[in-house]
């Protein structure tokens, strides 16, 4: 099975641009005071489809503001969450919930990255991919009113987290701070490879848990999206190992 990251198709018609955020998040944690690091670690996973608007509005009220709160408020917030997302979901800082909510401008494929960590697709998209049989598409309506004449009906799209890089593209490991036991990340190597082990069979497309920002697809989605003429994004082959 061969595997592909998704990126904006850079082709100058393509000028639609989603000025829009998604109504709740999960807080950042106050910095170790020694090491500077965040606890609790962070994720760029976005969950439109999880609604909190049932929680009492104090506590919805905290769920607005991403500024970093002590890990034990963090904790908290995190366990109002886990109740009303679903079992996949990583409840980390910058988790995202709830519908995508803003402004609209400019033309949009039928496939729609306003950034590498987020996709929306119009609706009828979304139907021929799921009609065509492509696994791991739950697709959300968004709150973007568009000025623009005809107007697109988008879906924002909640995917799982799955996938690790293959060790061989890694550089060694940083020992852990002794205070907070957490150790500093490395950033996506380039380029990077893919741990065959660690790849899903039960979704074709899916958010990187090694690096929540890139989105991932495997050939049969791909396949799909060329042979429905789907349009709006590029794919980029990735080498698996």
């Amino acid at each position: 099975m061969k595997f592909y990251e998704l990126g904006r198709d850079p082709s100058p018609r393509y000028t639609g641009n989603l000025n829009a955020s998604h109504q709740w998040a999960l807080p950042g944690v106050e910095p170790c005071p020694v090491c500077g690091l965040q606890p609790e670690g962070g994720t760029m996973a976005q969950y439109p489809c999880v609604d909190l608007s049932g929680l009492p509005p104090e506590d919805q009220e905290k769920l607005l503001d991403a500024w970093p709160v002590p890990r034990e408020e963090f904790i908290r917030r995190r366990e109002l969450v886990r109740p009303l997302a679903p079992p996949y979901a990583v409840l980390e800082s910058g988790a995202a919930f709830g519908p995508l909510r803003g402004s609209g401008l400019g033309y949009f494929g039928q496939l729609v990255m306003q950034n590498p960590w987020s996709l929306c697709m119009r609706r009828e998209a979304l139907e021929q991919l799921q009609g065509a049989g492509v696994r791991g598409l739950t697709g959300c309506p968004t709150q973007v009113r568009f000025r623009t004449r005809h107007a697109p009906d988008l879906r924002d799209i909640q995917l799982e987290l799955h996938g690790r890089f293959h060790p061989d593209c890694l550089p060694p490991p940083n020992p852990p701070c002794p205070t907070c036991g957490v150790a500093m990340g490395h950033s996506v190597p380039d380029p990077y490879l893919l741990d065959a082990s660690s790849l899903p069979q039960h979704v074709d497309i899916f958010r990187l848990a090694d690096a929540t920002t890139l989105i991932i697809a495997n050939e049969r989605m791909v396949d799909a999206v060329c042979r429905l003429e789907l349009d709006g994004v590029v794919f980029k082959a990735l080498e698996v190992r």
